[in-house]
């Protein structure tokens, strides 16, 4: 196969995967929210199970009017959405799906690259709440930028320590290297990271930056229409992205109970489901947590938490 065919081929597969996974868990969310706290309304939309509220919601979206405000810096405005979604699609190429390079693009520091792009998502939130011209939305870019960069620390951490254990910095090394008794050694690890991912990505119970009762919506109140619906769009792919990494780094990736190869893209897929079901449950079941608790658990939990696991880690690796 040409070269160009195959990179061709790869990008493709990840832009089908950007598209529509994120639907996918949008869809996913707006069911287990409806049973979990008895809504009926996403549950009647075209009919069966409401099937078409997704689709409802995407046209909403596209009849609302895109407002400008006329203090906002308005070529920052309206690249922010963008900034926000772009760094997740540059991390889904390089996550591993199967074995056999089933991955857009290989790398030998996949999570070193990562960590970096993940990082980025900072300055989006800075853009959108600088440029809107609202003191709402630049309290909530000023929460945001203390939040995410108080847990990219503790997100670093716990990933350095599952890379330590592997010995690389390859994702599908990582895989390749993970055993079933990690779950074990590296619970902490994945807790700290699945924890400080929640919070990077903003979700429920960390979504100070939105706190619509607080903000009215943070650093994107001031959005409307199609650039509103971006923002939206850029959370639901980091639930994958996030639950995608988890899955990749501590539970085994495409590894299942059974040694099959051509089934080894269904149990990624099946685990990134998974994780993301305990991340909408969690949306569902716990409050908010308040700027000082937030800090709190970062600082004087996580932090330590994951030193205290990086030091095991490279503890049992001299050991053996």
């Amino acid at each position: 196969m040409p070269l160009w065919v195959e990179l061709v081929l790869r990008i493709g597969g990840v832009v089908v995967a950007f598209l529509t996974l994120p639907l996918l868990v949008g869809q996913a969310e707006h069911k287990v929210m409806a049973h979990m706290q008895g809504r009926l309304g996403p549950m009647y939309a075209g009919g069966f199970h409401g099937w078409a509220q997704l689709v409802a919601d995407g046209v909403k979206f596209v009849q609302k009017e895109d407002v400008t405000p006329r203090e906002a810096d308005r070529a920052v405005f309206r690249l922010a959405p963008a900034v926000a979604l772009v760094p997740y699609l540059l991390v889904l190429l390089v996550i591993p799906l199967g074995p056999n390079d089933l991955v857009g693009q290989p790398l030998d520091i996949g999570l070193f690259f990562v960590l970096a792009v993940v990082g980025v998502g900072v300055v989006a939130v800075l853009m959108s709440a600088w440029a809107s011209a609202n003191k709402y939305s630049l309290l909530g870019g000023l929460r945001g930028a203390a939040q995410l960069l108080g847990y990219e620390l503790p997100l670093v951490l716990a990933a350095a320590s599952v890379a330590m254990a592997a010995g690389t910095l390859s994702l599908p090394g990582i895989v390749e290297a993970w055993q079933p008794w990690w779950l074990l050694w590296q619970a902490p690890a994945m807790i700290v990271f699945f924890v400080a991912g929640l919070a990077e990505i903003r979700r429920p119970p960390f979504d100070m930056p939105v706190a619509d009762s607080e903000l009215v919506f943070g650093y994107m109140t001031e959005y409307t229409g199609l650039r509103f619906a971006f923002f939206l769009l850029a959370e639901y792919v980091g639930i994958v992205v996030i639950a995608a990494l988890t899955t990749v780094l501590f539970l085994g990736g495409w590894q299942g109970p059974f040694a099959d190869d051509q089934l080894g893209w269904l149990w990624t897929l099946v685990k990134i489901f998974a994780v993301s079901f305990v991340i909408i449950w969690l949306r569902v079941s716990y409050p908010r947590l308040r700027e000082d608790q937030l800090q709190r658990l970062c600082w004087l939990v996580l932090v330590p938490a994951s030193l205290g696991q990086l030091v095991l880690t490279a503890a049992v690796r001299i050991a053996l």
